[in-house]
């Protein structure tokens, strides 16, 4: 089975497990390099329904929001994420924010890092549901990547 899907066959895939009562939830993200953040936070996501589906910023919408990234391509992206255990489909967006996504998926539970307001979290208002999961705390893609840095001047 291939995890990695493109927008048409989620949306396929999608209509059929709901049909078979299959509870989805879907969360979004660069997920640039991996981190025991990402294992922690997708853990907890899986454990809110049946199906874990991510939303993956592509190259041209990741460049867009955070300068100087991505360091890993879309599709090294999607492949590293895809062979996680607790992921089941993830897909690609090209635009700003996964809110069109969002609409098309139309899942049960839509998760988000505890550092997201709930107010600002987009495409809130179309799922049922909206749950925030705390970070690990000193963990993140830009610290790492800063460590990397500073390590290199030395």
């Amino acid at each position: 089975m291939n995890k990695v899907v493109d927008r048409a066959e989620l949306k396929d895939i999608i209509a059929r497990l709901k049909k078979e009562g299959k509870e989805i939830v879907f969360t979004n993200g660069c997920f640039d390099l991996i981190h025991v953040g990402h294992v922690r936070y997708l853990t907890e996501a899986k454990k809110l329904g049946d199906i874990l589906v991510i939303g993956l910023n592509s190259d041209k919408s990741v460049s867009g929001i955070k300068p100087g990234r991505p360091i890993n391509s879309e599709k090294d992206r999607a492949e590293v994420l895809a062979a996680l255990y607790m992921v089941d489909y993830v897909t690609l967006f090209d635009e700003d924010t996964p809110y069109e996504l969002i609409k098309e998926v139309q899942p049960d539970v839509l998760v988000k890092g505890a550092d997201w307001d709930l107010k600002n979290i987009v495409g809130a208002d179309i799922v049922k549901e909206v749950r925030t999961i705390p970070f690990v705390e000193g963990i993140s893609t830009t610290d790492i990547i800063k460590r990397i840095q500073s390590k290199n001047k030395t």
